[in-house]
């Protein structure tokens, strides 16, 4: 027998993998047009590209449903899939949103027709996941959400061209006073700009709340009143002005949302409990309306009595997540979610990394800064990232006060108690007993003996 006969006689049969979904298409998009792929036996041209105009799209969905494909993979680049995947959808459609991460291609096969071959090569055998999305009315609220983000990231960009004019003019009443988009500070501004430059009259307008004295105001009024600096204090003021007036208005906008959502506690029989800090509210860029009162409704557990986690934090859940997380198996699979838990990255039997995965989500964002704000805090959550960032260091800490974040707020919503730190009694007094024991093993192997000083 010849080597050429042996080989082929050894030669297994390699097994492909197996179609689970044979209806299944994907699609490659983009801005000015789309390909989508269906399989072979389908359609005389498997693979076609259709611009991005709406009657293109619809065109695109009735071909797909001539070919018979029932579940169509995509991936979420930019905001072009949203109009496609909106259209898709209202056709009856199973699309499963994608992550691009997921989807990578060989590398040197990268085009678009290849691109769309591939997602639906991958969803046909089952290898794709679907990415997260919440009902079409927390999209809503979710959008409106993101926009406002944007305006007060807009409005906080003027107040800093508010005060390198005042700094080129060597006015120092912004280091003065803490705010000078306050009472006090644009009442200063407004005098500045109808003519005013009387040092002593611009510190009369202080309001009875400024701590600063009239004389150390009076000091930081005097400088140089440039024409040209003028102008730009000029500009930028209405401007900010208009971005708080459209904030305003989104948040009215918001609230309209929010007044259209189900019920999960009726607030009249069972009001929300007492804040758990005295903060009073109504600083910076909040809402203008009682916001935490709207998601105590809705998500049926009060978050704000979990210490770091405001009526933004919860909203933010709420407009990404929605009130509904059965959508998740368990908290785990919730913080797997938020880019919150370690990475596996393993090699020859050896751990290489385990740091989280990179991830944008604004959820997950939050919760880190929720995260950082409990390093003062004497709460069992505060406790725990102190205890964390002493043995791992501050950025470790912070995602691991995040993670727990997300498990204490999956259960919360999931269950519709409310927060109650004495569970966490229990914890902390097993974890206590495992840290006298620990010394305690230690002082016996080098020939001491622990001795309790309380009488």
């Amino acid at each position: 027998m010849t080597m050429a006969k042996k080989q082929r006689k050894n030669c297994k049969k390699v097994k492909m993998l197996r179609t689970i979904k044979p209806n299944a298409a994907g699609i490659d998009t983009g801005a000015a047009e789309i390909y989508i792929a269906v399989p072979y036996e389908r359609d005389p041209e498997p693979v076609r590209h259709f611009d991005t105009f709406t009657a293109d799209l619809h065109e695109a969905a009735k071909w797909l449903k001539s070919c018979g494909t029932d579940s169509i993979a995509m991936e979420s680049t930019g905001v072009y899939w949203i109009p496609v995947f909106q259209i898709l959808e209202s056709y009856g459609f199973e699309v499963v949103l994608v992550n691009a991460r997921h989807v990578k291609n060989v590398p040197g096969r990268k085009t678009d027709v290849q691109d769309c071959q591939w997602s639906q090569y991958l969803h046909s055998v089952g290898l794709l996941r679907g990415s997260y999305r919440p009902p079409q009315e927390i999209c809503a609220i979710r959008s409106l959400l993101r926009h406002r983000d944007g305006l007060a990231r807009t409005s906080a960009s003027h107040i800093q061209h508010m005060q390198k004019a005042l700094t080129r003019m060597n006015l120092q009443i912004h280091n003065v006073i803490s705010d000078i988009t306050g009472v006090t500070g644009l009442a200063i501004l407004d005098a500045i700009l109808s003519g005013e430059r009387d040092p002593k009259k611009l510190a009369a307008l202080k309001n009875k709340r400024i701590k600063a004295g009239k004389a150390a105001i009076e000091k930081s009024l005097e400088g140089d009143y440039l024409p040209e600096h003028v102008f730009t204090l000029k500009q930028s003021l209405p401007i900010y002005r208009h971005y708080q007036q459209m904030m305003a208005e989104c948040d009215q906008e918001i609230e309209n949302h929010l007044n259209n959502i189900d019920s999960r506690t009726d607030v009249d029989k069972n009001p929300p409990p007492p804040p758990a800090s005295l903060y009073r509210g109504g600083k910076g860029n909040e809402p203008c309306f009682d916001l935490r009162t709207h998601m105590y409704r809705i998500l049926g557990a009060d978050l704000t009595q979990i210490e770091g986690i405001s009526a933004v934090t919860a909203h933010v859940f709420f407009s990404e997540a929605g009130n509904d997380v059965s959508k998740f198996s368990n908290a785990g699979n919730f913080a797997s979610w938020l880019s919150l838990c370690p990475g596996n990255k393993i090699s020859g039997g050896k751990v290489l990394s385990s740091r989280a995965l990179p991830g944008s989500n604004r959820l997950s964002q939050a919760l880190r800064m929720s995260a950082m704000s409990l390093w003062r805090s004497q709460s069992y959550p505060g406790n725990y990232y102190r205890r964390k960032r002493a043995r791992d260091g501050a950025p470790s800490a912070i995602t691991d006060t995040a993670h727990k974040l997300a498990h204490i707020i999956y259960h919360l919503v999931k269950t519709g108690k409310q927060f109650d730190e004495s569970i966490f009694n229990a914890q902390e007094e097993a974890r206590q007993k495992r840290v006298f024991r620990g010394l305690e093993s230690k002082a016996k192997r080098m020939g001491f003996q622990l001795v309790s000083c309380r009488q």
